[in-house]
């Protein structure tokens, strides 16, 4: 019994080293960034602040805003640009329990899963962003004077962040269902219409409430769905891999 816990004690040491490790490197990049915090906010919150009107501005309505919202906006930007880091550490964690063939397709799959964040999350910032708030700012009555809480808009620029960076990764997620023999790339373009219903509800959920931000998350996650499906019909699944290999 205890040669076995001592594998999986192993295990979780190398686990909790690396999350360590995740951890400082974050940090580091955090201390970094943390004189430009205020930079770094004016930048998230321009897609906004260029649209209100002159001499209109960003509030904040709590005492501690002013600080705690560029100190969170520094901190996520800097977990931001540890992702590639951190999906190494997974990797370098998981890699002794794979074959030689999924090394050979893991690799690719994680550097492109990165590089898709980080296309979604500018697809939101230089895209989505100045329709929106556009839309949003244009619809006030006269009379209002649109001045958004800093806290607030930081909240809603995370999620819309989170939201289209892990919409990109849909064409991942759907090669990675067609490889482990889960589905076939036919069987998915049949559920089409359920998947197209799908991307409106899930932007409904993850978007502010105006069919304009819907779409524009929904009809990017249907299109990338198209181009996973595209490219799952040139994956052969695990199954038939692992088969070759047996007879070789």
């Amino acid at each position: 019994m205890s040669e076995r816990e001592q594998p999986f004690i192993e295990h979780l040491i190398e686990l909790r080293d690396r999350l360590l490790r995740t951890f400082v490197f974050v940090v580091v990049i955090f201390a970094c960034m943390m004189p430009f915090a205020a930079d770094i906010y004016d930048f998230v919150a321009e897609p906004l602040q260029s649209r209100l009107a002159e001499g209109a501005g960003m509030i904040a309505t709590e005492v501690t805003s002013p600080f705690l919202t560029p100190f969170k906006t520094t901190f996520v930007l800097a977990f931001f640009i540890a992702i590639p880091f951190v999906l190494y550490q997974f990797w370098a964690f998981i890699a002794p329990g794979l074959y030689r063939n999924e090394k050979r397709l893991i690799v690719p799959l994680m550097a492109s899963s990165v590089l898709l964040f980080y296309v979604g999350m500018a697809f939101a910032y230089y895209v989505v962003f100045p329709i929106i708030f556009d839309f949003f700012v244009s619809s006030a009555h006269a009379d209002i004077k649109v001045m958004p809480d800093i806290r607030q808009y930081l909240d809603l620029a995370l999620k819309l962040f989170f939201a289209f960076g892990f919409a990109f990764e849909i064409p991942i997620a759907t090669l990675l269902l067609i490889w482990s023999g889960a589905v076939t790339a036919d069987g998915l373009a049949k559920k089409r219409p359920y998947v197209i219903v799908a991307c409106f509800a899930i932007g409904m959920l993850l978007t502010p409430p105006d069919m304009i931000s819907q779409s524009l998350l929904a009809v990017p996650m249907w299109f990338l769905f198209e181009v996973g499906i595209f490219f799952g019909r040139w994956v052969r699944p695990k199954k038939q891999q692992d088969a070759e290999e047996a007879e070789h």
